[in-house]
Order: structure tokens, then sequence, then C-alpha cells
């Protein structure tokens, strides 16, 4: 059994309701009495301090038990008080509230046949908040994360710093304030480019599926084609950017980086701006001498030779068959390609074999 039921009326709920139905009943009472879906509406402004101030009582698990054993009045006091036998024609509100707090409901029936007012609180007494601020409040700590009307909540608490607030004269509009600046979310993405994409330079052009909200704030996916330039030379690593183009979050749109990954390629390592081409060769190669052609990685044909004996460290440099340079001032200008050997030796050798290089060698 609870003292009194006025501020359970006041949200349309039981005493018995848990914290989720309070929040629910808020929300949506909040919503449809806020002065700016209800503008020259005095009544609505009322209505909508009304909930937003039971709900600052009920949402507080102590302040609610507190009011539940003793009432309102014991709250908006800081404790019991004498009750004034005079006060039915002092203008005092409900239960001996001083006089001069507007009233709750217009009349909504109490004990006593007196109406339901609400008090700014004696000096030991029980505050209350403004309705704007208990409405902010509930949206920051995530009470508005229920249902389609969540854009409102966002409209409705400073997203463009010109949302109504309450003041003891009614409402106004606040002076301009410095707005925070968003933390936009970054997400990189792996980008695999070919080395002869990264050699030539090319225009890709990808699909990113993007999560964005309706005008009623609901989920929906949408689809948008990027050209992702690959200039040439870029290395593995390299980022491109572009903002503003990923999700939908709070404070604006996600940016998308996409890092470069170099694909492997089947004739060529690169190292920086050169690149390394390696030809296998047989012992008997590397010993008596060997000729090759190595394709470059714009298709020309380059030979390489030996006359041997060719060691496993053998390499030869052919400037400016590499990698186009992206240095400021080499534009133009190419890194080199460098020819490595890669010696197969024999498995086995007989006896006779072993015997004649031993001779040879």
């Amino acid at each position: 059994m609870v003292a009194e039921t006025k501020l359970y009326d006041a949200l349309g709920i039981s005493p018995s309701a848990n914290q989720d139905e309070i929040k629910k009943s808020y929300k949506k009472m909040a919503l449809k009495h806020h002065p700016d879906k209800n503008k020259d509406n005095p009544a609505a402004a009322e209505k909508f301090k009304e909930v937003s101030q039971a709900y600052e009582i009920l949402s507080d698990p102590e302040k609610r038990k507190t009011y539940d054993d003793y009432g309102l009045d014991f709250i908006l006091r800081g404790g019991p008080a004498p009750p004034d036998p005079n006060d039915a024609g002092s203008g005092a509100g409900f239960g001996g509230v001083p006089g001069g707090f507007s009233s709750f409901g217009g009349g909504m029936p109490s004990g006593g046949g007196r109406s339901f007012h609400f008090s700014t609180g004696g000096p030991n007494g029980f505050s209350f908040s403004s309705p704007e601020d208990i409405f902010s409040a509930f949206f920051k700590d995530g009470g508005a994360g229920m249902g389609d009307d969540d854009d409102l909540f966002a409209q409705m608490n400073g997203m463009g710093g010109g949302g109504p607030r309450m003041s003891s004269g009614g409402w106004r509009r606040p002076q301009p304030r410095r707005q925070r600046t968003p933390e936009v979310t970054v997400l990189e993405r792996p980008l695999p480019v070919s080395l002869e994409d990264l050699f030539s330079g090319t225009m890709k052009r990808l699909k990113v599926n993007r999560k964005t909200y309706d005008d009623r704030g609901k989920v929906k996916m949408e689809d948008k084609v990027l050209e992702v330039p690959i200039k040439k030379g870029l290395k593995a690593g390299s980022k491109i950017k572009f903002t503003g183009v990923g999700d939908q979050i709070e404070g604006g749109q996600q940016d998308i980086h996409f890092v470069v990954n170099e694909k492997p390629h089947e004739s060529f390592k690169r190292d920086g701006d050169d690149l390394k081409a390696t030809v296998e060769l047989s012992l008997k190669e590397a010993l008596t001498g060997w000729e090759r052609t190595v394709k470059t990685i714009d298709g020309k044909q380059v030979g390489v030779r030996s006359g041997g004996p060719t060691g496993p460290t053998w390499s030869e440099k052919y400037p400016g068959l590499g990698m186009p340079l992206t240095k400021k001032g080499k534009e133009g200008q190419r890194g080199d390609m460098v020819v490595g050997v890669s010696i197969k030796f024999p498995s086995s050798l007989s006896a006779d074999q072993k015997a004649q290089l031993r001779q040879i060698l």
C-alpha cells in the first residue's frame, strides 16, 4: 500500500510498475505534450512539466520508496510538517505544500479535495529540476533508445542549440551556445590491388553498403558507389580517404579509409620503389654460364646472362625499370629492376660424379 498515487496517475501507470514501464510511459507522454509539438498551448507545457517531475521522483528508487511510504509533501519539505488548518483558503498546495506553485493536472483528484501542486522545495526539501533538463537527461542516459520517436529526442535536445527550455516565467529560447565538436568514427577497409595497377594507376569503382535513417528514425541500408583513385607508385599501407560516406552515426557519417594491400605477383617482389625478380638456375648453369629473358612490369623483354660461375648472391640491377616514384620532384622517374638467382642443387650424386667433380674443382 502506497501513501498516495498522484505521481503514478500523472504517468498513467500503477504503483506496481517497473522501471521500464515508467520510462516508456514518460517517453510517450513527454513526446505527446512537449512544447515544441504544442506551440501556443500552455496546457501542454503544464502537462509536460507534470509528467517530467513525476518521472524525476519515480525513476529514482530511493525517492520513489520515500514517496510510496510518506507522499510527495514529505519529500518536498524534507520531512514531516504539522498540518495548517487554515490552508484551505490560503492558496496552499495539496497536503500543506506552500502556496505559489503551479497546480499539477489542473484539478487532479486528491485526498481532501485539493489539487496536486509541485514545489521548488523548502530549505531542506527536494527541488525539482527543470522539465527540459529532466527530458535531456532521459535522452542522454539512453532512455530514448526505444521506438520510432528517437529522432524527435535529438531535435529537442540542443542538436541545433535552439530548442526551448523551461524557466520560472515559462518556456523561452536559450542563448546560442558553442556546440561540442562531434567525433566521427573512421572505418578502415582493406583494398587489394595488383602490382600492375599500382604501376600504371587506375580507377576502381567500389560499392559500399551503409546504414542510415529515414525521416522517422528507422534504420535503413543503402548502397553507395565510390570511385577510388589508385595513383601510380602507391605503396602497400597507403590510405585512400573518403569523408562522410559510411554508416550514419551520432554526430555525422563515418569516414572510410581504404588501406592498400598489394597482391602477390608471380614474377616480382616489391622492395620500396624497386622490383626484384629471381631466375632459377641448375648447378650446371651456375657453374658454366646461363642466359634468360626477363619480362618487365610494363611488358618489355630484357636479356639477362652470366658466363659463370654464378654465386647464390649474384644480382644485376637494371635502372629505371622498377615502380614509378611518388616523391615530389621525381615525377616520371622509376625505381630499378633487380634480378637475382636461385640455384637448384642436385638431390644426389653418384660416386663417379663426385670423383669427377673433385678432379674438376
